[in-house]
């Protein structure tokens, strides 16, 4: 078997592979089995196969869609380190319902597949690889280039990010890559500057299944560098060998490379590296830094995957009108959301990626020559990142400005700026240059950049990212430049920059035998700016930006996600009159198969009501108005306005106008320059806004003319609301309208809610406000757990039959309630303030309740149906709330 690289300018479509032997079908199972969709877009189908592959069987998943006989490019989807095909399988389907075939595999020594772990070698993971897309050639559905040459792209995060660069290197068949979060130079990533990064490197052998899973040389490496604690050549040498940078002249191929801010595994260097090498060899490359990465934080996914798709599309299926986004994207963290208390996330971008030392400029520090100790053992380490047991609550902590990092006294040397006169944003890896002398010939020292709080006491260590420094000969004394971490970050004005060298940190091996170490400056903190990143508008207030509109969002969901070119579910002409019917809706909880944030939800909703959505924390509202909003996708069921499908980009979205809690404006502006600017940015034309009806209904009078900032709380939300009716949509959203305001600016809003409604329009309304609820909506549908508890009219439910007061003479205690819970005919029964509330099943009667509460001895002094819209809410979810 031929295993030399290409040759330089070898002609396309002459494979790197012998294939001597053709692959051997071992099993087949599942052929052509649809995957069951609740919507009418196409079957999914997937056949499982176990293959003979270059002397191992791999487990192997292939999906398609439509018909057998139609040529697609196909996909290679490759799963992270640790994990199995079944990884890869949401999305697998959801590139296959695109317009791809696609083909998953668990990687060998995972999963089904047999053989041992090699880290990506070249001569077998790689090889296996290059071994399906020979496969991929030979299958009816799959496009060709030219006969055993597929159009082929591969995908995959971390270990699969990895193998989809080194399959470019090694098989020019590769046609487009979308690597993530992952390596180019692994020697680098466990051994950076010579150090060894020993808690990653333990958690790679123990996810593994331990040193017997890898192949023999991989775990004699590990033992003795884990064992030394310092790597050597030959150890370097053989991680080398297995990374993307050993082929990165024969890396040709439209590239785009997604990296996490919050990853001590694989930093953003390793992106970077890998876009300067790709690019100079002539191919797109396309940057995006993430918020989350091997650390925790957020994936984003669902954009990443968007993208992804778009990627493909522009490169596998030539559609050159797919916008395949910004040359450089970085996520930036601001604030947190009240509804879920996740970080709110928003985007600036670059039509050239920047680097890492873009716009530097000098940050002067002051200290004076420090001396500090390299304890024996190298305990108690200085703490920054935990990688895998916690890492990802510190680094989003630091992300929203609370420092976790922690450094000993007596173990680090710091030199401090002044406080910055404006705001600063950093934008790639700080440099600076100090002197390091050591009582030891050699010396390991850890380099970070802190923001320090302007009173002095709060410390952040941005992504929690540290920079290891071996320094040899130190004891002649050497001037060393550092390389810190590269991060996104923005210091605020009046705070100082802090450089921290310390001797310890938990996450890497330092020297044993105790040292003093003794640091200077040579100069200036030199920090990069990025000055071409731009965040899409005018940076405002915190308090602006960090509550987005809901309008927004949804323009820029449908801005990532692009355009679908698969068909479009057909609307259903009965349901062209009714603004929306939802049916099996369920949403799962991100990386869960069986936890549910919402499951199996089927109501509808008329013109002319105003519906409550009611439920207690945790019930499912927010998640589904998301999905109805077409912010984030179903994982089954479907929804339906006006009879068409909600997704992503859907044209019947211009029908539904939508207010988030907390809607920010430019304060400067007025009332009425604010609804104009959002409107612009719509895109949509002038005439189509509506404006001074939306204004009528909202009831804003005089007040327009005003600027933002004087408004108070109501006079806000219902301009916000304003903003929302624009085009005065046919289905108005609300959420947590009424948060914040006072009794008469809650009436108020109450009014603007049935004025909107009053017109044959429908407005739906999340609250927590049972008692408003009561008074403003027609109709309720009430959640728990993620599923429909019960809906129909207000006064049908807080009338309902089944559910009576029974009122007391004295206090009943929790005991006797439950007692009442258990007898004969009673669904629930809870405690109030005036006795207890008891519903019924429906073979119960109030004659039989009443011949037990007396059996029990308990002091009913009345019996009736219940009135108020609260007792009714805690009876139907059982006190939940």
């Amino acid at each position: 078997m031929d295993l030399r690289p290409p040759r330089p300018g070898r002609p396309r479509g002459r494979r790197l592979w012998a294939t001597t032997a053709a692959a051997a079908l071992l099993t087949a199972a599942g052929t052509w089995t649809a995957v069951a969709r609740s919507n009418p877009q196409p079957d999914i189908h997937r056949t499982d196969r176990t293959m003979s592959v270059n002397g191992v069987s791999l487990d192997t998943s292939y999906f398609t869609s439509g018909s057998k006989d139609t040529r697609r490019p196909a996909v290679l989807l490759a799963h992270g380190f640790g994990g199995t095909k079944n990884d890869v399988r949401a999305q697998a389907q959801d590139l296959a319902r695109d317009g791809y075939t696609v083909l998953t595999w668990s990687a060998r020594g995972f999963g089904k597949s047999t053989g041992r772990i090699g880290l990506n070698d070249p001569k077998a993971e790689v090889a296996d690889v290059s071994k399906l897309i020979d496969w991929l050639a030979r299958q009816p559905q799959v496009q060709l280039d030219k006969t055993g040459d597929p159009r082929v792209g591969v995908a995959g995060a971390s270990y699969g990010g990895a193998v989809s660069l080194l399959a470019a290197g090694y098989d020019h068949r590769v046609d487009a890559i979308a690597p993530a979060i992952t390596y180019w130079n692994l020697a680098d990533a466990l051994f950076p500057n010579g150090v060894f990064k020993k808690l990653w490197a333990g958690i790679f052998v123990n996810s593994g299944g331990g040193c017997a899973k890898f192949e023999p040389d991989l775990c004699r490496m590990y033992e003795r560098v884990a064992e030394s604690g310092t790597p050597d050549a030959q150890a370097r040498k053989l991680l080398e060998a297995r990374s993307p940078s050993a082929v990165a002249a024969r890396i040709k191929v439209p590239t785009l490379l997604t990296q996490g801010q919050t990853d001590s595994l694989f930093p953003l260097g390793q992106a970077d590296a890998a876009a300067k090498a790709i690019r100079a060899n002539g191919a797109p490359v396309d940057v995006d830094w993430i918020a989350g990465g091997h650390d925790g934080g957020d994936l984003e996914t669902a954009r990443v995957q968007t993208r992804v798709r778009a990627w493909f599309d522009r490169y596998l299926k030539d559609d050159t009108a797919t916008a395949t986004g910004p040359a450089f994207r970085v996520t930036r963290t601001g604030g947190v959301d009240s509804t879920d208390g996740n970080a709110v996330l928003r985007g600036a971008t670059s039509k050239n990626y920047p680097g890492l030392e873009s716009g530097l400029e000098p940050i002067a520090l002051t200290g004076r020559e420090q001396r500090f100790a390299n304890p024996p053992g190298a305990n108690p380490p200085a703490v920054s990142a935990l990688p895998g047991l916690g890492g990802g609550g510190l680094s989003q902590l630091s992300s929203l400005g609370v420092g976790v990092s922690l450094d000993f006294p007596g173990q680090y040397a710091r030199f401090d700026s002044a406080p910055l006169s404006t705001t600063l944003r950093i934008t790639g890896s700080p440099k600076a240059t100090v002197h390091i002398k050591s009582t030891s010939q050699d010396a390991i020292l850890f380099a970070k950049v802190y923001d320090v709080g302007a009173d002095g006491t709060q410390s952040v260590l941005p992504s929690q990212l540290v920079t290891p420094l071996r320094v040899d000969d130190a004891k002649a004394g050497q001037d060393v430049t550092i390389t810190l971490p590269a991060i996104d970050h923005e210091v605020e004005q009046g705070h100082r920059l802090r450089l921290v060298l310390a001797s310890t940190d938990l996450g890497y091996a330092s020297p044993a035998a105790p040292a003093t170490y003794t640091v200077s400056l040579k100069g200036d903190l030199k920090v990069p700016t990025a000055p071409s990143v731009r965040t899409a508008a005018t940076p405002l207030p915190s308090w602006v930006w960090w509550l987005p509109l809901a309008g927004i969002a949804i323009a820029a969901a449908l801005l990532l996600t692009g355009r679908r070119r698969t068909a479009v579910a057909p609307p259903e002409p009965e349901l062209t009159d009714v603004p929306l019917q939802i049916t099996g809706l369920s949403k799962r909880y991100a990386r869960s198969a069986d936890r549910y944030a919402v499951r199996e939800l089927s109501f509808r909703v008329e013109k002319g009501q105003v519906l409550g959505l009611l439920g207690p924390n945790g019930a499912g509202k927010t998640t589904t108005l998301r999905m109805l909003m077409g912010l984030i996708k179903p994982d089954g069921g479907e929804i339906r306005v006006f009879g068409q499908a909600i997704r992503p980009g859907a044209p019947v979205l211009s029908r539904v106008g939508a207010f988030v809690e907390g809607a920010g404006f430019l304060p400067h502006l007025s009332g009425r320059e604010n609804l104009e600017l959002y409107w612009r940015a719509t895109g949509r034309p002038p005439e189509d806004a509506h404006l001074d009806e939306a204004l009528e209904i909202a009831g804003l009078g005089d007040a327009l003319a005003r600027a933002v900032r004087t408004y108070s709380q109501g006079m806000r939300q219902r301009l916000a609301i304003a903003q929302a009716m624009l085009g005065l949509p046919d289905l108005l959203i609300l959420d947590e309208p009424t948060n914040g305001l006072d009794p008469p600016q809650i009436r108020e809003m109450r009014e603007v809610m049935i004025r909107y409604a009053a017109a044959g329009r429908t407005v739906i309304v999340s609250s927590h406000l049972l008692a408003e609820v009561e008074q403003s909506c027609t109709h309720l549908v009430v959640m728990d757990r993620g599923r429909l508890v019960q809906a129909g009219p207000v006064a049908e439910i807080i009338g309902s039959g089944d559910t009576l007061l029974v009122g007391t003479a004295t206090p009943v205690e929790e005991p006797v309630v439950e007692k009442v819970a258990a007898l004969p005919g009673v669904a629930s029964a809870l405690r109030t303030d005036d006795g207890v509330l008891v519903r019924l099943e429906p073979d119960g009667s109030a004659e039989s309740l009443v011949v037990e509460l007396v059996r029990l001895d308990i002091p009913v002094a009345s019996v009736g149906p219940h009135r108020r819209l609260e007792d009714a809410f805690l009876t139907l979810i059982g006190g939940s709330a």
